[in-house]
């Protein structure tokens, strides 16, 4: 788990440090690990005024406010559902999507990540960011980040 993305869901060192471990105590056992399956999910939403659009997602959504990004970010209280992440934005883009997913996944897994997105019809926007995330996109234009938190 070594270079996992932090979860904005409160993932801390000790929890990496915890499934480390772990990971060696299977490996002694000789079990195979799943390493394609850590992952965290962020909704991401771009605002001009991320203030004026969180009390609407916290009502419809039944999440609070994360204690340490009150101002951008909504968590589910019972630790189910993905964060929502509100962007501020400097000016209106009318021709993007305002709402996409960045889905974090430890650093050496999202070479491979974005190839399999790209394999599957998906096209990269940009890499400009990466190691940190890809910007790719569907068939029809609405965009995803495969992001490491690098």
């Amino acid at each position: 788990m070594a270079g996992f993305a932090p979860a904005p869901v409160g993932l801390r060192t000790r929890h990496v440090e915890l499934a480390e471990r772990i990971t060696a105590a299977a490996a002694e056992l000789s079990v195979p690990a799943e390493v394609s399956v850590p992952q965290n999910l962020v909704v991401s939403i771009d605002a001009l005024s991320p203030t004026a659009v969180l009390p609407f997602w916290r009502a419809l959504l039944g999440y609070v406010p994360r204690p340490d990004t009150p101002d951008e970010e909504l968590v589910d209280p019972h630790q189910r559902g993905p964060v929502v992440f509100v962007n501020r934005m400097d000016t209106p883009r009318p021709q993007r999507n305002r709402i996409h997913l960045d889905v974090f996944v430890p650093l050496d897994q999202a070479p491979d990540r974005v190839a399999a997105a790209r394999a599957a019809g998906g096209q990269l926007i940009t890499d400009a960011f990466a190691p940190g995330w890809w910007v790719l996109a569907d068939a029809e234009g609405n965009e995803a980040c495969v992001a490491t938190g690098a």
